[in-house]
């Protein structure tokens, strides 16, 4: 396996803060190389900032946010053969996605396809290590340079989870050999909100595979941390980042700000302060270089977490089972267990399709819970569900109001109101554009806008946006021909 590139320190790139970056490049002290968000770069249009870049040498990975290879369903081709075109595209060294799910239903669990628009948790249970193995390995064959995981940031937790974050991570890269991606930030997220220690999981996890890391700002409001994106990294994560550079020196380190963007001048000091953690550490003596390959121990140390067969007692492959104590967890240890016979040790055996459609069924009643409005599945915190509810109807009302800006200009101060009303008991099933053009139907059909001047601007935007009658027979080009003829009639 290839050494793991020392890449320095980062931003990822968004085209508000384009010049700011590649002033930064090339300045003393800036900026070594940048992310760009995958699915937001078409490889026959990338734009001239991340070429003017690559010109100057400055490395550029695509960071993915849409595969959801904690999904029950394998992956879909042409995700992977899109993020691959970008990677080729952009002469990446690596490609980064997340370990999160994000979207559930559909032929699988014979139900409505759902989609999050959001990475969500998955639970760390030995089905969903299973199923999240083998839809690594399909990527990793499809894609043309080395793939990263990046842990994510949640607000809810599975009930009856056998894995701490570490030892699930621990057990991934010793079964696939998949780089990892550290997000601090989301360390000190599921700190606050699940009372995780992420000096623990740092114990716990295979620091020597961290392809890099990340770091971000996020607010604390009513005992729930918000990962934002779009707020100053508080001294709370840079702390963690401490804890990690104090265990090996991270081949790379990236800031990452997604809105309400700041002044150059900010993130230039944020990055001095990133560079500032990492230099103390290196003074201190106490990291390891990480630039050995991207593979685990191949023993298990004493302090280490339990390896497939010990983490779960008396289990068989994805059966339920006791978590170790604490004191066991802790420690690395669990019972005595019989051999696991799992997806990985069985290639397309029984185990995978029973484990692929246990953890569907889990994960489409959570997602309906959350997008659809249905029963609360039990052993989650209702209270809780709320939260991250609420958080995906408004990342949702985010991003289609950049996807469609039109609309926020048109609705005026009534766009978020009026969207999150819709998203309540609406669950987006096809994407964002679509998602903006259904929210336009919906008020428009329901004659929910009273102003005359706003009815027609809108009504006017949906038919240009929705453009002639499709021929597809789907059910939503269907919807779209009949709404049109409608609307065509007022």
């Amino acid at each position: 396996m290839e050494r793991i590139r020392q890449l320095g320190t980062g931003i990822g790139w968004r085209p508000e803060i384009a010049d700011a970056v590649e002033r930064m490049a090339g300045s003393a002290g800036g900026v070594d190389w940048v992310e760009v968000v995958a699915e937001n770069v078409c490889p026959g249009h990338i734009p001239e900032s991340l070429l003017r870049l690559r010109e100057r040498g400055v490395t550029v990975v695509p960071h993915g946010v849409s595969l959801g290879l904690g999904g029950a369903d394998r992956p879909d081709e042409e995700r992977l053969r899109n993020l691959a075109e970008r990677a080729q595209a952009l002469g990446a060294p690596l490609v980064t996605e997340h370990i999160a799910f994000v979207r559930a239903g559909g032929a699988l669990t014979a139900s409505p396809l759902l989609e999050a628009g959001h990475l969500l948790p998955v639970p760390r249970t030995r089905d969903a290590l299973d199923v999240l193995c083998e839809n690594v390995r399909i990527a990793q064959d499809a894609l043309p340079v080395p793939l990263a995981l990046e842990n994510i940031a949640a607000l809810i937790n599975w009930p009856g989870e056998e894995m701490t974050e570490g030892q699930f991570l621990y057990d991934l890269v010793d079964r696939t050999g998949v780089r990892l991606l550290i997000d601090v930030a989301n360390l000190h997220t599921n700190h606050v909100n699940r009372g995780e220690d992420p000096a623990k999981a740092l114990d716990e996890l295979p620091v020597e595979a961290i392809a890099y890391v990340h770091v971000a700002g996020g607010f604390e409001r009513d005992g729930v941390w918000h990962d934002s994106h779009a707020h100053p990294v508080p001294p709370q994560v840079l702390d963690v980042l401490a804890e990690l550079a104090s265990r090996v020196s991270p081949p790379g380190v990236l800031l990452e700000r997604d809105e309400n963007f700041p002044e150059p001048a900010e993130l230039e000091r944020e990055l001095d302060a990133i560079r500032g953690v990492l230099k103390t550490a290196g003074d201190q003596g106490g990291a390891s270089t990480s630039d050995e390959p991207a593979t685990a121990p191949t023993t298990t140390p004493a302090t280490a977490p339990a390896t497939s067969a010990e983490s779960a007692a008396g289990s068989g492959s994805g059966s339920a089972a006791t978590p170790a104590t604490s004191a066991q967890s802790a420690a690395g240890t669990s019972p005595a267990a019989e051999p696991v016979t799992s997806a990985e040790e069985v290639p397309g055996g029984e185990s995978e399709p029973v484990a692929r459609q246990r953890l569907g069924l889990a994960q489409a009643a959570l997602l309906s819970a959350l997008v659809a409005g249905t029963p609360v599945p039990e052993g989650f915190d209702r209270v809780r569900l709320g939260v991250q509810s609420r958080a995906l109807a408004a990342k949702r009302a985010d991003v289609v109001g950049k996807v469609a800006p039109e609309l926020p200009v048109i609705l005026g101060t009534s766009y978020r109101p009026a969207f999150v009303a819709y998203a309540q008991g609406h669950p987006m099933t096809d994407g964002y554009r679509r998602d903006a053009l259904s929210f336009a139907e919906h008020l428009l059909l329901g004659d929910r806008v009273e102003d005359a001047g706003t009815r027609r601007a809108l009504r006017a935007w949906w038919l240009e946006r929705s453009g002639p009658a499709p021929l597809s027979r789907r059910p939503t080009a269907r919807l779209a021909r009949a709404t049109r003829r409608v609307l065509l009639r007022r």
